[in-house]
Protein backbone atom coordinates (compact mmCIF):
# COMPACT_ATOMS: atom_id res chain seq x y z
CA UNK A 1 0.00 0.00 0.00
CA UNK A 2 1.28 3.46 -0.93
CA UNK A 3 -1.55 5.23 0.90
CA UNK A 4 -4.78 4.57 2.77
CA UNK A 5 -7.53 2.90 0.81
CA UNK A 6 -9.41 -0.33 0.07
CA UNK A 7 -7.67 -3.59 -0.92
CA UNK A 8 -8.49 -2.87 -4.56
CA UNK A 9 -5.60 -0.37 -4.35
CA UNK A 10 -3.04 -2.95 -3.20
CA UNK A 11 -0.24 -3.64 -5.67
CA UNK A 12 2.66 -6.04 -6.02
CA UNK A 13 5.88 -4.04 -6.10
CA UNK A 14 9.62 -4.33 -5.53
CA UNK A 15 10.95 -2.96 -2.23
CA UNK A 16 14.37 -3.20 -0.60
CA UNK A 17 14.80 -6.50 1.24
CA UNK A 18 14.49 -5.84 5.01
CA UNK A 19 17.62 -6.68 7.00
CA UNK A 20 17.67 -8.04 10.55
CA UNK A 21 19.07 -5.98 13.38
CA UNK A 22 20.17 -7.19 16.83
CA UNK A 23 17.71 -9.73 18.23
CA UNK A 24 15.96 -10.17 14.89
CA UNK A 25 15.74 -12.81 12.17
CA UNK A 26 15.12 -12.49 8.45
CA UNK A 27 12.78 -15.13 7.01
CA UNK A 28 12.33 -16.21 3.41
CA UNK A 29 8.53 -16.42 3.40
CA UNK A 30 7.02 -19.53 1.85
CA UNK A 31 3.36 -18.78 2.63
CA UNK A 32 1.24 -16.27 4.50
CA UNK A 33 -2.46 -16.01 5.32
CA UNK A 34 -4.90 -13.11 5.41
CA UNK A 35 -6.24 -11.61 8.65
CA UNK A 36 -8.59 -8.69 9.36
CA UNK A 37 -5.73 -6.36 10.37
CA UNK A 38 -4.18 -6.79 6.93
CA UNK A 39 -7.08 -4.86 5.41
CA UNK A 40 -8.40 -2.82 8.34
CA UNK A 41 -5.16 -0.94 9.09
CA UNK A 42 -4.50 0.16 5.48
CA UNK A 43 -8.17 1.12 5.10
CA UNK A 44 -7.54 4.12 7.35
CA UNK A 45 -10.16 3.11 9.94
CA UNK A 46 -7.57 3.43 12.71
CA UNK A 47 -5.27 6.08 11.28
CA UNK A 48 -5.84 8.41 14.24
CA UNK A 49 -4.74 5.69 16.69
CA UNK A 50 -2.30 3.66 14.58
CA UNK A 51 -0.85 5.81 11.78
CA UNK A 52 1.00 3.84 9.10
CA UNK A 53 4.14 4.71 7.24
CA UNK A 54 4.00 4.02 3.50
CA UNK A 55 4.81 1.95 1.60
CA UNK A 56 3.16 -0.53 3.97
CA UNK A 57 3.45 -4.31 3.58
CA UNK A 58 0.55 -6.19 5.20
CA UNK A 59 0.67 -9.70 6.62
CA UNK A 60 0.75 -11.11 10.17
CA UNK A 61 0.81 -14.92 9.76
CA UNK A 62 3.59 -16.77 7.95
CA UNK A 63 5.65 -19.89 7.43
CA UNK A 64 9.14 -19.88 5.98
CA UNK A 65 12.87 -20.47 6.38
CA UNK A 66 15.32 -18.39 8.42
CA UNK A 67 17.66 -16.72 5.94
CA UNK A 68 19.69 -14.41 8.23
CA UNK A 69 20.07 -13.92 11.98
CA UNK A 70 20.93 -10.72 13.79
CA UNK A 71 23.39 -10.25 16.60
CA UNK A 72 22.45 -11.95 19.85
CA UNK A 73 19.99 -14.44 18.38
CA UNK A 74 20.54 -17.97 19.71
CA UNK A 75 17.12 -19.61 19.37
CA UNK A 76 17.26 -19.78 15.56
CA UNK A 77 19.86 -20.32 12.89
CA UNK A 78 19.94 -20.02 9.11
CA UNK A 79 17.98 -22.85 7.52
CA UNK A 80 15.48 -23.34 10.38
CA UNK A 81 11.89 -23.86 9.32
CA UNK A 82 9.70 -21.45 11.33
CA UNK A 83 6.15 -20.18 11.51
CA UNK A 84 4.19 -17.74 13.58
CA UNK A 85 2.36 -14.48 13.98
CA UNK A 86 3.78 -10.96 14.12
CA UNK A 87 1.99 -7.64 13.82
CA UNK A 88 3.19 -4.54 11.94
CA UNK A 89 5.68 -2.38 13.77
CA UNK A 90 3.10 0.40 13.75
CA UNK A 91 1.22 -1.64 16.38
CA UNK A 92 4.16 -1.62 18.82
CA UNK A 93 2.12 0.09 21.53
CA UNK A 94 -0.51 -2.68 21.34
CA UNK A 95 1.83 -5.62 20.82
CA UNK A 96 2.28 -6.59 24.44
CA UNK A 97 4.39 -5.23 27.25
CA UNK A 98 7.00 -7.99 27.10
CA UNK A 99 8.57 -9.85 24.16
CA UNK A 100 6.37 -8.22 21.48
CA UNK A 101 6.06 -9.98 18.13
CA UNK A 102 6.62 -7.42 15.37
CA UNK A 103 7.48 -7.68 11.69
CA UNK A 104 7.95 -5.82 8.43
CA UNK A 105 4.93 -7.62 6.89
CA UNK A 106 4.65 -11.27 5.85
CA UNK A 107 2.91 -10.81 2.48
CA UNK A 108 6.32 -10.54 0.87
CA UNK A 109 9.23 -12.70 -0.21
CA UNK A 110 11.23 -11.69 2.88
CA UNK A 111 10.31 -10.28 6.28
CA UNK A 112 12.13 -9.45 9.49
CA UNK A 113 10.82 -10.60 12.89
CA UNK A 114 11.77 -10.20 16.52
CA UNK A 115 13.32 -13.52 17.55
CA UNK A 116 12.52 -13.50 21.27
CA UNK A 117 8.75 -13.88 21.28
CA UNK A 118 6.32 -16.69 22.15
CA UNK A 119 4.49 -16.14 18.87
CA UNK A 120 7.25 -17.63 16.69
CA UNK A 121 8.31 -21.26 16.75
CA UNK A 122 10.05 -23.96 14.76
CA UNK A 123 7.69 -25.63 12.30
CA UNK A 124 7.27 -29.33 13.08
CA UNK A 125 7.67 -31.71 10.15
CA UNK A 126 4.08 -32.85 10.66
CA UNK A 127 2.68 -29.44 9.71
CA UNK A 128 3.01 -28.50 6.04
CA UNK A 129 3.75 -24.98 4.81
CA UNK A 130 0.16 -23.98 4.04
CA UNK A 131 -1.17 -25.32 7.34
CA UNK A 132 1.56 -23.51 9.22
CA UNK A 133 0.73 -20.22 7.49
CA UNK A 134 -2.99 -20.64 8.19
CA UNK A 135 -2.76 -21.58 11.87
CA UNK A 136 -0.98 -18.86 13.90
CA UNK A 137 -3.59 -16.16 14.61
CA UNK A 138 -6.57 -18.50 14.59
CA UNK A 139 -4.78 -21.11 16.68
CA UNK A 140 -3.68 -18.60 19.30
CA UNK A 141 -7.15 -17.05 19.42
CA UNK A 142 -8.94 -20.40 19.64
CA UNK A 143 -6.71 -21.48 22.52
CA UNK A 144 -7.24 -18.16 24.31
CA UNK A 145 -11.02 -18.50 23.95
CA UNK A 146 -10.95 -22.00 25.40
CA UNK A 147 -8.69 -20.97 28.28
CA UNK A 148 -10.96 -18.03 29.13
CA UNK A 149 -14.31 -19.80 28.73
CA UNK A 150 -13.35 -22.92 30.70
CA UNK A 151 -16.04 -24.89 28.88
CA UNK A 152 -17.34 -27.89 30.84
CA UNK A 153 -18.51 -31.23 29.39
CA UNK A 154 -22.16 -31.05 28.39
CA UNK A 155 -22.32 -27.26 28.09
CA UNK A 156 -23.91 -25.75 24.99
CA UNK A 157 -21.77 -23.25 23.12
CA UNK A 158 -23.00 -20.90 20.38
CA UNK A 159 -20.29 -19.90 17.89
CA UNK A 160 -21.17 -16.78 15.87
CA UNK A 161 -18.89 -16.39 12.87
CA UNK A 162 -18.11 -20.09 12.86
CA UNK A 163 -17.10 -20.32 9.20
CA UNK A 164 -14.10 -18.01 9.56
CA UNK A 165 -10.58 -18.98 10.49
CA UNK A 166 -11.08 -18.80 14.26
CA UNK A 167 -14.46 -20.52 14.09
CA UNK A 168 -13.20 -23.48 12.11
CA UNK A 169 -10.25 -23.77 14.53
CA UNK A 170 -12.23 -23.54 17.77
CA UNK A 171 -15.03 -25.97 16.90
CA UNK A 172 -12.76 -29.06 17.13
CA UNK A 173 -11.45 -27.80 20.48
CA UNK A 174 -15.01 -27.44 21.76
CA UNK A 175 -15.83 -30.93 20.55
CA UNK A 176 -12.77 -32.26 22.37
CA UNK A 177 -14.04 -30.51 25.52
CA UNK A 178 -17.30 -32.48 25.11
CA UNK A 179 -19.43 -29.38 24.52
CA UNK A 180 -22.57 -29.28 22.41
CA UNK A 181 -21.74 -26.87 19.57
CA UNK A 182 -24.24 -24.70 17.71
CA UNK A 183 -22.54 -22.82 14.87
CA UNK A 184 -23.75 -20.07 12.57
CA UNK A 185 -23.47 -20.98 8.91
CA UNK A 186 -24.87 -20.48 5.46
CA UNK A 187 -26.48 -23.51 3.82
CA UNK A 188 -23.33 -23.93 1.72
CA UNK A 189 -21.10 -24.08 4.81
CA UNK A 190 -23.22 -26.28 7.06
CA UNK A 191 -21.64 -29.55 5.95
CA UNK A 192 -18.13 -28.21 6.55
CA UNK A 193 -18.96 -27.22 10.12
CA UNK A 194 -20.70 -30.51 10.83
CA UNK A 195 -17.62 -32.33 9.55
CA UNK A 196 -15.58 -30.35 12.09
CA UNK A 197 -17.93 -31.57 14.83
CA UNK A 198 -20.71 -28.98 15.16
CA UNK A 199 -23.90 -30.58 16.48
CA UNK A 200 -26.20 -28.00 14.91
CA UNK A 201 -26.03 -25.03 12.56
CA UNK A 202 -28.18 -21.93 12.59
CA UNK A 203 -28.58 -18.71 10.61
CA UNK A 204 -26.75 -15.46 11.23
CA UNK A 205 -29.84 -13.37 12.02
CA UNK A 206 -30.60 -12.69 15.67
CA UNK A 207 -33.97 -14.40 15.22
CA UNK A 208 -32.10 -17.58 14.35
CA UNK A 209 -30.04 -17.75 17.55
CA UNK A 210 -31.04 -20.41 20.09
CA UNK A 211 -31.86 -19.55 23.68
CA UNK A 212 -30.34 -20.46 27.03
CA UNK A 213 -26.86 -21.42 25.78
CA UNK A 214 -24.18 -21.67 28.43
CA UNK A 215 -21.49 -19.90 26.43
CA UNK A 216 -21.44 -17.72 23.31
CA UNK A 217 -18.33 -16.98 21.25
CA UNK A 218 -18.63 -13.87 19.07
CA UNK A 219 -16.03 -13.93 16.33
CA UNK A 220 -17.42 -11.45 13.82
CA UNK A 221 -20.07 -9.00 15.07
CA UNK A 222 -18.70 -5.61 16.25
CA UNK A 223 -18.59 -5.66 20.05
CA UNK A 224 -20.93 -2.69 20.36
CA UNK A 225 -23.69 -4.73 18.68
CA UNK A 226 -23.87 -7.81 20.89
CA UNK A 227 -27.36 -7.53 22.39
CA UNK A 228 -28.76 -10.21 20.08
CA UNK A 229 -26.01 -12.68 20.95
CA UNK A 230 -26.26 -11.82 24.64
CA UNK A 231 -29.97 -12.60 24.46
CA UNK A 232 -29.12 -16.20 23.58
CA UNK A 233 -27.11 -16.75 26.77
CA UNK A 234 -28.72 -18.16 29.90
CA UNK A 235 -28.54 -16.20 33.17
CA UNK A 236 -25.13 -16.81 34.67
CA UNK A 237 -23.63 -17.76 31.31
CA UNK A 238 -20.60 -16.35 29.52
CA UNK A 239 -20.22 -14.21 26.42
CA UNK A 240 -16.75 -14.00 24.88
CA UNK A 241 -15.87 -11.66 22.02
CA UNK A 242 -12.71 -11.02 19.99
CA UNK A 243 -13.88 -7.98 18.02
CA UNK A 244 -13.46 -4.26 18.52
CA UNK A 245 -14.43 -1.90 20.02
CA UNK A 246 -13.51 -3.26 23.43
CA UNK A 247 -16.96 -4.07 24.84
CA UNK A 248 -18.64 -2.66 27.93
CA UNK A 249 -21.07 -4.58 30.12
CA UNK A 250 -23.79 -1.98 29.68
CA UNK A 251 -23.69 -2.43 25.90
CA UNK A 252 -25.15 -5.94 26.08
CA UNK A 253 -28.11 -4.86 28.20
CA UNK A 254 -27.58 -7.59 30.79
CA UNK A 255 -25.75 -7.84 34.09
CA UNK A 256 -26.45 -11.55 34.57
CA UNK A 257 -24.07 -12.61 31.78
CA UNK A 258 -20.29 -12.37 32.24
CA UNK A 259 -18.64 -10.54 29.34
CA UNK A 260 -15.03 -11.20 28.28
CA UNK A 261 -12.93 -9.48 25.65
CA UNK A 262 -10.32 -12.03 24.56
CA UNK A 263 -7.03 -10.59 23.33
CA UNK A 264 -3.74 -12.10 24.49
CA UNK A 265 -0.89 -9.99 23.11
CA UNK A 266 1.64 -11.23 25.69
CA UNK A 267 1.20 -14.96 25.16
CA UNK A 268 0.08 -15.54 28.75
CA UNK A 269 -2.52 -18.05 27.54
CA UNK A 270 -0.09 -19.90 25.27
CA UNK A 271 2.23 -19.40 22.35
CA UNK A 272 3.09 -20.88 18.98
CA UNK A 273 4.66 -24.00 20.45
CA UNK A 274 1.31 -24.83 22.03
CA UNK A 275 -0.43 -24.31 18.68
CA UNK A 276 2.12 -26.57 17.03
CA UNK A 277 1.57 -29.34 19.57
CA UNK A 278 -2.18 -29.27 19.06
CA UNK A 279 -1.80 -29.22 15.28
CA UNK A 280 0.62 -32.15 15.24
CA UNK A 281 -1.86 -34.17 17.33
CA UNK A 282 -4.62 -33.35 14.85
CA UNK A 283 -6.60 -31.47 17.50
CA UNK A 284 -6.29 -28.12 15.73
CA UNK A 285 -6.85 -28.48 11.99
CA UNK A 286 -6.34 -25.67 9.50
CA UNK A 287 -9.31 -25.06 7.20
CA UNK A 288 -8.06 -23.40 4.00
CA UNK A 289 -10.78 -21.80 1.91
CA UNK A 290 -8.65 -20.34 -0.88
CA UNK A 291 -5.13 -20.48 -2.27
CA UNK A 292 -3.31 -17.69 -4.12
CA UNK A 293 0.16 -16.94 -5.44
CA UNK A 294 2.06 -13.76 -4.55
CA UNK A 295 1.05 -12.04 -7.78
CA UNK A 296 -2.57 -12.74 -6.73
CA UNK A 297 -1.99 -11.44 -3.22
CA UNK A 298 -3.95 -8.24 -3.73
CA UNK A 299 -6.89 -10.27 -5.04
CA UNK A 300 -6.72 -12.46 -1.93
CA UNK A 301 -7.18 -9.34 0.22
CA UNK A 302 -10.07 -8.17 -1.98
CA UNK A 303 -11.75 -11.57 -1.71
CA UNK A 304 -11.27 -11.56 2.07
CA UNK A 305 -13.24 -8.32 2.29
CA UNK A 306 -15.78 -8.67 -0.53
CA UNK A 307 -16.66 -12.38 -0.50
CA UNK A 308 -18.00 -14.82 2.07
CA UNK A 309 -15.02 -17.09 2.63
CA UNK A 310 -14.61 -20.22 4.73
CA UNK A 311 -11.53 -20.80 6.83
CA UNK A 312 -8.29 -19.09 5.84
CA UNK A 313 -7.02 -17.62 2.58
CA UNK A 314 -3.38 -18.58 2.01
CA UNK A 315 -0.87 -16.85 -0.26
CA UNK A 316 2.19 -18.86 -1.34
CA UNK A 317 5.39 -17.09 -2.40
Amino acid sequence: MTGYGPPEKYTVAELPTPQPGPGQIQVRIAAASINPADVRLPSGDFRDVVPLEFPHVPGNDFAGTVSKVGAGVTAYQVGDEVFGQAVPRALRAMAGATRPSLSTGSLAEYAVFEADTPFLAHRPAGIDIEQAAALPTVGLTARALMATAKVQPGETVLVVGATGGVGTAVIPLLVAAQARVIATATAADADILRALGADETTGYAESGYPSDVDVAFNLTVPSDHLTGIAGAVRPGGRLLTITYPVPRQEWIGRDDVSLHFVLDMDGTLGGMRDVAELAVRGALPATIGGRYTLDQGAQACVDFVRRHTTGKLVVTM
